[in-house]
């Protein structure tokens, strides 16, 4: 149960953000709390006259906002019929954002290639039945971290309780099986946007994402991008709009393919990916540094064509030595989030470098390049950005 000195505490830290909203109710309600805090500091008429429940929900709901998933499935919901309608606010589960857990597992030889520790199956199957049962199908994004390894059952039940569900970020997926996606699919009907790992067999996915999920707009990939996955999505998803293969293998015929099969693209992201030329043989397959004219022209069409082929950059020196399959545990934790498609990156774009919660600054910055056409000649324009966690989920309205 939530101690009352830390929620006084809380309180204390978000005043300023309260009182601009409720002015005239925050007062009385740190008067409240600050009494029950203090020893001593209430009258015996106090302690009957002001209650627990009878604090504002509206402010409740705002000093949940900055409680994290732990704190929010701890147990809060259970002080009293208040604080639990503060804890089912839709404001508090329009994101469902698991990318700070990880499973703790081991690397086996056969499938599904990882084991789970049971102790780490049923802390995630808590957290999912509280968090789905507050959120009372309010749920709109949902994110897992890459080291996250959701099981059939796990996904089939948040599935059946995030029904309004429009993004999906699970980049894992060894232990979900084709007929566990497929059925999770079928109840998303609203599903915009899915960041999925790279995997073998596409079509059945796409197929089901086709024919369930008619708003599908966004596809994000990660890991290698060969030509049967364009092909698969150009055949079942024609109508897409974003595309972002960012820090992947990616071979020159099949960039070709996208630009020249979906017609509807509009935003392609191709930053930091190993892009391959295979020149017919015996000439050996070579590494490209630059995108030839013809690309350009082709990509000129699109509202955002951004790459980053840049030997400075660190992102796509990271990319090459993994040979174009991201070992994500390997760099800083939430670096796997990033895509520089999104909206929300123009707004940091020109003010310098940000600094790390460590204090420092981040070095070295990338570098973006967008493709222009200005008039009958075609450009690129390179912006110097810092790293950025932002992802794909953030990139439309």
């Amino acid at each position: 149960m939530l101690k009352i000195p830390n929620l006084y505490n809380i309180i204390y830290r978000t005043k300023f953000n309260l009182g601009i909203l409720l002015p005239l109710r925050f007062g009385d309600a740190v008067k409240v709390l600050g009494d029950i805090g203090k020893p001593g500091g209430m009258k015996e008429s106090d302690r009957v006259a002001r209650r627990w429940e009878d604090l504002d929900i509206d402010i409740l709901v705002k000093i949940f906002q900055s409680f994290d998933i732990y704190q929010l499935t701890s147990g809060i919901a259970q002080v009293c019929s208040s604080w639990r309608m503060a804890c089912c606010d839709p404001l508090l589960w329009r994101t469902l954002d698991l990318s700070m857990m990880k499973s703790n597992f081991i690397k086996i030889p056969l499938e599904p290639y990882v084991y789970v520790d049971a102790r780490s199956d049923k802390t995630l199957t808590r957290l999912l039945k509280t968090s789905l049962s507050l959120s009372q199908g309010n749920i709109m994004t949902l994110i897992f971290h890459f080291n996250l390894y959701v099981s059939d059952d796990q996904l089939t039940y948040t599935a059946e309780r995030c029904p309004h569900l429009r993004r999906l970020v699970m980049p894992a997926w060894n232990r979900i099986k084709k007929t566990g996606i497929c059925k999770a699919i079928r109840m998303w009907k609203d599903l915009e946007s899915l960041t999925m790992p790279s995997i073998s067999n596409p079509p059945y996915l796409l197929e089901e994402i086709a024919n369930n999920c008619k708003n599908f707009s966004e596809l994000k990939v990660m890991g290698p991008f060969d030509n049967f996955f364009a092909a698969t999505i150009i055949m079942y998803l024609p109508n897409i709009r974003v595309l972002s293969l960012r820090c992947s293998m990616l071979v020159k015929d099949t960039l070709i393919s996208i630009l020249d099969d979906l017609q509807n693209l509009e935003v392609l992201n191709i930053s930091h990916c190993l892009l391959i030329e295979i020149p017919p043989p015996p000439a050996p397959r070579r590494i490209m540094r630059e995108l030839d004219q013809s690309i350009l022209e082709k990509a000129s069409r699109l509202r955002e064509f951004l790459t980053c082929m840049n030997d400075s950059c660190s992102m796509c020196q990271r990319t090459r030595n993994d040979e174009g399959l991201m070992r994500w545990y390997k760099y800083e934790e939430g670096v796997w989030k990033a895509d520089e498609g999104c909206r929300s990156w123009y707004s940091e774009v020109g003010k310098g470098p940000r600094k790390k919660e460590t204090g420092g600054l981040e070095s070295p910055m990338d570098t973006v390049s967008v493709v222009a056409r200005v008039g009958n000649s075609i450009s690129i324009v390179d912006l110097f950005v810092p790293n950025m966690n932002l992802g794909l989920y953030d990139m439309l309205d």
